[in-house]
């Protein structure tokens, strides 16, 4: 098991440079690509947290359109969403590095109208996240524990930019900082970071959400975090798929060697 993320990365590594080399990409290609991703990973992380928006619903929301029989809270958590992921991609343009403000910005971004209160702010509250096996800790920590992540980013540069997003987001959700939107925060992280080093997003999907959250206890309770990096690598294989099979790059035998994800397909 410990050689299968090595693995997956090699290829993830491969395929970055089969698409480097290709750049720049046709701009209608671009931009067909960016609306398709933008929209499953809204649905996706959203769906992972209850949100019942059919793909083709979130769809038809994020063109302005209400949907029927779904909440408010529904729609807003995906235009919310989507204004989140052009905040990450604008901060990604200008090079920045990691802030705690960024953090509360994409925070207050993800629940905005739906609790303006909390939107951005650290919780002043005790929780516990139903089914994991660790407690955040204790809302009087949450600021030297901001604190130390950040530290600990500054510090992780020679990791491999998929395992140090990983590593990232799993950090991030086992603080838990905020009363709600932790892990659409975490996820929004996690391709920030992805997106800075030239990859595309890491769609977790929904039918993955049993081995993502078994992913992130154990690396919350044992600091093993090989399998949410082989989580989260799966996730950015199937992304480089989409990008070299539309620019037709995929030669025919590389979808064999295409990881599997380990929530099965």
């Amino acid at each position: 098991m410990p050689n299968q993320p090595a693995a997956l990365l090699k290829t993830i590594d491969a395929d970055k440079a089969t698409l480097d080399a290709a750049r720049p990409l046709p701009s209608h290609t671009v931009a067909s690509l960016r609306e398709k991703l933008m929209l499953e990973w809204t649905y996706h992380s959203n769906a992972i947290e209850g949100n019942t928006l059919t793909l083709r619903e979130t769809k038809v929301v994020l063109e302005g359109i209400t949907v029927g029989g779904k909440s408010i809270r529904e729609h807003f958590e995906a235009t919310n969403h989507r204004d989140a992921i052009l905040y990450v991609e604008e901060i990604v343009s200008r090079h920045e590095t990691l802030t705690e403000w960024q953090v509360r910005n994409l925070h207050s971004l993800v629940l905005k109208s739906i609790d303006s209160e909390q939107a951005g702010r650290y919780r002043q509250e005790n929780v516990v996240i139903a089914g994991a096996s660790t407690t955040p800790p204790d809302f009087v920590h949450l600021p030297a524990e901001m604190v130390a992540l950040i530290d600990w980013y500054g510090q992780a540069g020679a990791m491999h930019p998929v395992e140090r997003a990983a590593e990232l987001h799993t950090r991030f959700v086992k603080i838990h900082p905020f009363v709600d939107g932790n892990g659409r925060t975490g996820r929004l992280l996690l391709n920030f970071e992805l997106m800075k080093e030239g990859y595309p997003p890491a769609i977790i999907r929904k039918e993955d959400r049993l081995a993502y959250y078994d992913a992130l206890d154990v690396a919350c309770v044992n600091g093993d975090y090989s399998e949410i990096t082989d989580l989260v690598a799966a996730s950015v294989q199937r992304s480089l798929d989409i990008y070299l099979e539309v620019l037709g790059l995929r030669h025919t035998h590389d979808p064999d060697k295409a990881p599997r994800s380990p929530g099965g397909n």
